[in-house]
């Protein structure tokens, strides 16, 4: 049955409109229905997604660290760009100071930074002022380069940056220093073993050294930080008089290995 032209029009407007609010047709080319591509779109998991749950996650990793550690919220990681005070020495640049000009900073004049140097290195320590200032515990290392003194633990005597023969504080004591030994000159063995302790013995200093530093760049959660260097003039260090190692660390230095495995040596009568 033909139906009036009025009508026509009308159907023909229906069938496209549903066709189009289902997904069906659209400009005359077909897709998924409205409801399939709807179901798809709340199921499906975009890039904004992703970085709303790691951004989640991370926050509840931070929230967790500063409850656990009560003071860090990247479990006692402390990068400098988070540290107000070293973001401000970056700012500025590194400091160049001489021995000379280092010692005004040993916390006598609060109005500067209290600064201590290590193997050439100079940190700021002004966070704990009562410990590295006047009448402070290690006020001894503040204003002065005492690297020597880190290794062979005398603090007074040893408050300087020469390290030359600082390793034997971890040579044992039957090592000699010298190429005899009771009154014979050492076999090729021996100057080989000798040679081998020394060589381990400096790879101490360095690893003592690297130690304290990365506690000075406030790893160790300190609030202290790196701020330059010292400024020494060529061959200083051959200026300065050779020193024997200090009482303490003579008396610390490590027992003989035979000595130290025979647990009975401190019973026998001598």
């Amino acid at each position: 049955m033909d139906l009036p032209s009025e009508y026509a029009g009308v159907k023909q407007r229906y069938v496209r409109g549903s066709a189009q609010a289902d997904g069906d047709i659209v400009d005359g080319t077909p897709r998924e229905s409205g409801r399939v591509g709807k179901a798809k779109r709340e199921h499906g998991v975009g890039v904004v997604d992703i970085l709303r749950i790691l951004g989640g996650l991370f926050l509840l990793n931070c929230l967790l660290s500063y409850f656990v550690t009560n003071d860090s919220v990247l479990w006692g990681w402390r990068p400098w760009f988070v540290r107000p005070n070293v973001v401000m020495r970056y700012l500025h640049g590194p400091v160049y100071l001489t021995d000379a000009e280092l010692v005004s900073y040993d916390g006598s004049d609060v109005t500067k930074p209290i600064y201590l140097a290590l193997n050439g290195t100079i940190y700021d320590v002004s966070a704990a002022r009562r410990v590295y200032g006047p009448g402070g515990s290690y006020h001894v290392f503040a204003g002065k380069d005492a690297a020597r003194g880190f290794i062979t633990g005398c603090f007074a005597e040893d408050s300087t940056p020469d390290l030359r023969g600082a390793e034997w504080t971890y040579v044992p004591v039957d090592i000699p220093e010298g190429n005899e030994i009771d009154g014979r000159k050492l076999t090729g063995a021996e100057k080989t073993a000798r040679e081998q302790t020394l060589r381990l013995a400096r790879k101490e200093v360095r690893t003592t050294l690297e130690g304290w530093g990365k506690m000075f760049k406030g790893e160790g959660g300190k609030d202290y930080f790196e701020v330059g260097k010292v400024v020494r003039e060529e061959g200083w260090l051959e200026k300065l008089p050779r020193r024997e190692l200090c009482a303490a660390a003579q008396k610390g230095r490590p027992k003989p290995q035979a000595a130290a495995n025979d647990a009975g040596a401190a019973y026998r009568p001598s």
